[in-house]
């Protein structure tokens, strides 16, 4: 279980980079124009389509593996509580990673109906660049408006933090548990996701944060 957890935990850090770099698109001073297109691209794209669906079997089984190593180490626990109360960001991302997941999970099911479900089946309209391309679906007008809501950027940017906590302690135990741990570059694998947990998340929540502040 914890192998599966690990092997779908590095993919699903993987696609956050790329999410990532799409994302950042959105900060482009061209209308939509520069998301618009990726958005195209990646909903047209056969390769890119069939990864997809990898991702979204990588999802519920690194949910599902997630709880049940959680259900199995609260049963071996029993009411046994820990002594010490004062504990570090890590430990308290250890101890709290089911908790962690599961505000993940609900802010992945309202954001994918936000925009994914939107996307396909909702009333989008298209859109035409003059540079002579097909119409395109102007998700970026989708996305702006849900940037434009106050409440939806805090409850954006908290999910942030809950990323960052989960991602804090997930990156280097995923080194862990598939053996790549040695001594002499585990400092370095800690380092990284030290500056992975942070950056990631932290890009992330600037995106809504920049587009709010510059609709107004």
């Amino acid at each position: 279980q914890k192998f599966v957890m690990a092997l779908t935990g590095i993919f699903l850090m993987l696609f956050l980079i790329v999410h990532l770099l799409g994302n950042l698109q959105l900060l482009n001073d061209d209308g939509g124009a520069s998301f618009n297109f990726y958005a195209h691209f990646m909903t047209h794209n056969p390769l890119i389509k069939t990864v997809s669906y990898l991702l979204y079997a990588s999802i519920l089984l690194h949910a599902y593996q997630g709880l049940l190593l959680w259900r199995k180490n609260r049963a071996s626990r029993g009411n046994v509580r820990y002594a010490v109360n004062h504990v570090r960001s890590t430990e308290v991302a250890s101890r709290n990673m089911a908790w962690l997941g599961i505000v993940i999970l609900v802010f992945i099911i309202l954001h994918m109906y936000q925009f994914w479900f939107q996307m396909h089946w909702g009333p989008v309209p298209f859109v035409e660049y003059p540079d002579g391309t097909e119409p395109v679906k102007d998700l970026y007008t989708l996305v702006a408006a849900a940037y434009s809501n106050l409440a939806y950027v805090i409850f954006y940017v908290v999910s942030m933090v809950v990323v960052a906590y989960h991602l804090w302690h997930g990156f280097w135990s995923s080194f862990q548990t598939l053996g790549l741990n040695h001594p002499k570059y585990m400092p370095l694998v800690r380092g990284i996701g030290v500056a992975y947990a942070i950056g990631i998340p932290l890009l992330f929540a600037i995106i809504p944060v920049w587009m709010y502040i510059g609709a107004k």
